[in-house]
């Protein structure tokens, strides 16, 4: 009878890790922008822009 040869057992690969949220838009890609008119450009009020630092995607 041969001798057993002890196996070798390999690890399962990890999940990958999902990425932290974008910090400028908290993971939801869209920021506020300020809308300013006029020759002295005056803020006339805030509309939803899409965040450049993720592209939208809310991921960093």
């Amino acid at each position: 009878m041969a001798a057993r040869k002890p196996t070798t057992r390999t690890a399962k690969p990890a999940a990958p890790a999902t990425p932290p949220p974008c910090e400028p838009c908290d993971g939801t890609g869209q920021v506020a922008v300020t809308v300013r008119v006029g020759r002295r450009h005056r803020v006339v009020g805030s509309q939803e822009g899409m965040c450049l630092a993720c592209f939208g995607t809310g991921t960093a």
